[in-house]
């Protein structure tokens, strides 16, 4: 079945060094993301950008890359050709506020950053202008901080993570992103709605990351590939892909990685 699309993250994946398009795991200039891009170009593959960053910043990076799909927040919503599907559930904005300020108004930022006291903190400065969810950054169990989240109340939220980050922290070795989103929200969910909204077969589409939420695509597509540095720096998300038959870790970093996997899922499909 020949390749229809490709569901790539960006910071750690698509995008290199200091969230460069042209910049490998090293911070050297890199051609290997825009050679896999232009792959993809020439073989009429889509390209969507599932992120956890906001829509401004995601729509900005899809129009540089040539592609009008792209998801957002972690996936909280996704865009085809301008067209805006929120996938938040019952948690919507609306005339009471974004769902970010009804978060914050039920003060539940407040309650995790107590509980885990040192060990979460806001992903400054990109957790300003969201709408759809919280970002914070840091090291902590991430069940237990739903658990946490249930034993008050919350459980229409959970916390996800979305890998480790260079943005360090005092006494952290490993910093990881966290978004706190809608309970059904995954980028998962959105990749599945997406390629419903396309009428795509699953089978025809492929997914890239570095990171578990990231992980979690592979039940929705038919191939996932890791990038190499995905594991190398968190040893949770080397367990989590032995429960998987369909992912594969490229030998790449980064955009190499990226690039890896584009091109042997061609190759393979003639």
């Amino acid at each position: 079945m020949a390749l229809s699309c490709v569901y790539t993250d960006l910071d750690g994946t698509l995008l290199g060094r200091g969230g460069s398009l042209f910049r490998d795991a090293e911070g050297g200039f890199s051609r290997m993301q825009a050679l896999g891009l232009e792959a993809c170009h020439r073989a009429g593959v889509e390209v969507v950008i599932m992120s956890g960053r906001r829509e401004a910043q995601v729509a900005e990076d899809a129009r540089l890359i040539g592609q009008s799909s792209y998801i957002f927040e972690a996936g909280c919503a996704f865009v085809i050709d301008g067209e805006k599907t929120l996938l938040t559930g019952d948690l919507v904005p609306d005339e009471a506020g974004t769902v970010y300020e009804k978060i914050e108004e039920r003060r539940i930022p407040e309650l995790l950053f107590d509980h885990f006291e040192g060990a979460l903190e806001y992903h400054s400065p990109w957790h300003s202008g969201r709408v759809l969810s919280h970002l914070f950054r840091g090291k902590i169990d991430v069940p237990e901080a739903n658990r946490l989240l249930g034993e008050h109340g919350h459980d229409d939220l959970r916390l996800l993570d979305n890998g480790a980050i260079g943005r360090p922290m005092p006494g952290i070795e490993t910093t990881h992103a966290y978004h706190l989103v809608p309970k059904l929200v995954s980028k998962a969910n959105s990749v599945a709605a997406h390629l419903r909204a396309r009428g795509y077969e699953p089978q025809s589409c492929i997914g890239i990351g570095d990171s578990i939420e990231d992980l979690e695509v592979a039940a929705t597509v038919g191939r996932f590939f890791v990038v190499a540095n995905g594991p190398e720096r968190d040893p949770g998300l080397r367990e989590a892909i032995g429960g998987h038959e369909n992912v594969t870790v490229t030998e790449g970093s980064m955009g190499n990685g990226f690039y890896e996997a584009i091109v042997a899922t061609l190759a393979a499909r003639g």
